[in-house]
């Protein structure tokens, strides 16, 4: 950064109100180190001269974290806060945050400082060469091998099934483009998979490895069944990402392979009942009825899943026409 504030565009007009970049920062039980991170962001924003936005999603915290909140918006118009009366999850909060963000870029980062936000106008940087999302990678983790390795096996899992060459999916420290995270829809645990949706979608997504600092204060959120979900949370990506314009790929070729197995085994049998050979007290025999069923049923739900992705394209074609003719009237 060279000191000086980046100019916000807005369908090529320059729009003084914008800020250059929004900071989204879900929380949960966070009421020990927001006071310092605060202090960090307005050390950073001040020293680069960055026009910027703060949006707290304060994830239904018991601890005190709210009263905090809300003298930083007492003493600073550049905060704004989110409330979910209930933990909701880091997915429903970057949502939501998403939603508000106006900035040009859009950072997140998690509460706790072990995100450092002296990295934001490295990732700014980064992200101006080319790419639209750039994700941090804690190459030198500060976390007890418990979080560590099992974090090492599911990225280099993520890694070889999504082909995409990230080390570190999970890593809270982001920035996006806006016109990004407007396009992301996030919903239970997909957080994690932001870089595969958006990569699924054309964005050009990059990676910078970031600094990591121990957690000072609070517990950390990560358990034994966050790992388990996050595999269950992968299954669903990859289903979205290579299945979801042509879902009869997967359901039609399951079924096939169910119900030629089945088919065969009654072929077979009904060979040996011609030679005079009973068959209709065999499990083989009831086994060769049942794949046929499960392959029917595979089948018919690749057709339904089809006849909805048919369905939805003609509504966003509809929806994009709409918008294109808005935008037509506007101009005149």
């Amino acid at each position: 950064m060279d000191g000086e504030s980046l100019p916000a565009e807005v369908d090529g007009r320059i729009d003084e109100n914008r800020p250059t970049v929004s900071i989204v920062i879900p929380l949960y039980n966070e009421v020990e180190s927001l006071p310092h991170l605060k202090e960090a962001l307005d050390e950073v924003l001040e020293r680069e001269s960055l026009s910027a936005e703060i949006i707290f999603i304060n994830d239904g915290s018991r601890d005190g974290s709210d009263d905090i909140l809300k003298s930083f918006t007492e003493s600073d118009q550049r905060v704004n806060i989110i409330h979910f009366r209930r933990n909701r999850g880091k997915s429903a909060a970057l949502a939501a945050g998403f939603q508000l963000a106006r900035g040009v870029f859009v950072v997140t980062m998690d509460a706790d400082l072990q995100d450092d936000p002296n990295e934001i106008p490295n990732l700014i940087a980064r992200l101006e060469d080319g790419y639209d999302m750039i994700s941090g990678w804690k190459k030198k983790r500060n976390d007890p091998l418990s979080k560590t390795l099992p974090s090492r096996f599911f990225n280099g899992v993520a890694r070889a099934t999504s082909g995409i060459k990230i080390h570190d999916f999970n890593c809270g420290l982001k920035i996006y483009r806006n016109e990004v995270v407007q396009t992301i829809e996030l919903y239970g645990e997909l957080h994690r998979f932001i870089p595969i949706l958006a990569k699924n979608q054309g964005w050009v997504v990059g990676e910078l490895v970031v600094q990591h600092h121990p957690r000072r204060w609070g517990r950390t959120k990560f358990g034994i069944s966050r790992f388990m979900s996050g595999f269950f949370d992968l299954l669903t990506v990859l289903f979205l990402v290579r299945y979801s314009t042509s879902p009869m790929h997967l359901f039609g070729a399951v079924g096939l392979i169910f119900g030629f197995s089945g088919f065969g085994i009654l072929a077979v049998m009904s060979v040996q009942w011609w030679m005079g050979q009973p068959i209709g007290d065999r499990p083989l025999f009831f086994l060769g009825i049942l794949l046929i069923i499960v392959g029917v049923q595979f089948f018919s739900m690749g057709l339904i899943g089809e006849q909805i992705n048919h369905m939805r394209q003609k509504t966003e074609r509809v929806q994009r026409l709409q918008r294109i003719t808005q935008r037509a009237n506007q101009s005149r």
